[in-house]
């Protein structure tokens, strides 16, 4: 920054021809801003009004009882690995048939989950999400409107979703589910006739994955009843970007591959919409052999 400084100095001592103008022009967004990269911003959103490490507390007392509960965590997820996975001795992991993953009994459980709609993006969507009668279920409403933002560049608009927020551990390393036992998802759902998209997302390998994602259909029938609702996971396709992906292959079902699941509503009806969810589980289905519903094969066969 000083550098910048005493060149500007130095031009505009010497005179000469608009040169300090010239540098000026070049070196004023990194005066004026420290952000290094583009501050170009998605239609719709809205400008950052202060730099990140602003944000920052630099508390020494909070600093020490982060620690403390950073160690508190790193101490329990030692005890769990020594006892077995998941923290369940090894004869009662192998042995399980069903795990409830989430279940929405409190304000806590909602704070797992986050929501957002094409209003990130300039459209008219609403979602909101709170607990349902009685605190036994999370109740996510709203209202979808399909018209696009006149922005110029947007082309498609109206969805809606929730999305878990990925499982953090000790000293925010990342953690994975381990979903290897169970080959069914199973959720106890009431809706309102409308169809969601169930997706689950992978951590990538490489950057240009970083929008894959495996997804398949949840059809709710509307009504006063509570449906139980079974999607075996050899059912999931991969898709990138809203793209169905022609070379297909079934999801990974150990610890180095799953972030985080969510729900999509885009069915480019306009109108409100519910649904209530009451728990979010796996199963293990025995009757269940099916390794993967869809085609694989090369593109390219050898000759």
């Amino acid at each position: 920054m000083a550098l910048a400084v005493m060149l500007l100095n130095g031009a505009s001592f010497h005179g000469g021809c608009c040169r300090h103008k010239v540098l000026l022009s070049s070196l004023g967004p990194l005066l004026n801003n420290s952000k290094l990269y583009s501050s170009y911003r998605r239609p719709g959103a809205e400008p950052e009004k202060k730099l990140s490490w602003q944000n920052a507390d630099f508390s020494f007392k909070k600093s020490i009882e982060h620690l403390k509960t950073q160690l508190s965590l790193l101490k329990k997820e030692t005890q769990d690995y020594l006892q077995g996975p998941a923290g369940h001795p090894l004869s009662q992991h192998l042995l399980e048939q069903t795990r409830v993953l989430w279940q929405f009994r409190s304000q806590e459980d909602l704070n797992k989950w986050v929501i957002s709609s094409d209003e990130e993006i300039g459209g008219k969507s609403k979602v909101y999400v709170k607990l349902g009668r009685n605190d036994q279920a999370a109740l996510l409403y709203g209202t979808l409107n399909t018209e696009v933002p006149r922005d110029g560049e947007t082309k498609y608009s109206g969805y809606c979703s929730m999305r878990s927020r990925p499982a953090v551990g000790s000293f925010n390393r990342k953690k994975y589910y381990d979903w290897s036992n169970f080959n069914t998802l199973y959720l106890r759902v009431r809706g309102d006739g409308r169809p969601w998209m169930v997706n689950i997302y992978t951590d990538p390998y490489f950057s240009h994955q970083k929008d894959d994602l495996y997804s398949y259909f949840m059809f709710t029938r509307g009504g006063p009843y509570w449906e139980e609702i079974k999607i075996p996971f050899s059912k999931f396709f991969l898709s990138s970007r809203g793209r169905v992906q022609d070379n297909q292959h079934p999801i990974w079902l150990d610890k180095a591959s799953f972030l985080t699941l969510g729900f999509t509503i885009g069915d480019k009806v306009n109108g409100p919409f519910q649904l209530e969810i009451d728990f979010i589980g796996l199963l293990n289905d025995r009757a269940h052999r099916e390794k993967f519903a869809y085609e694989a094969y090369d593109k390219n066969t050898p000759v």
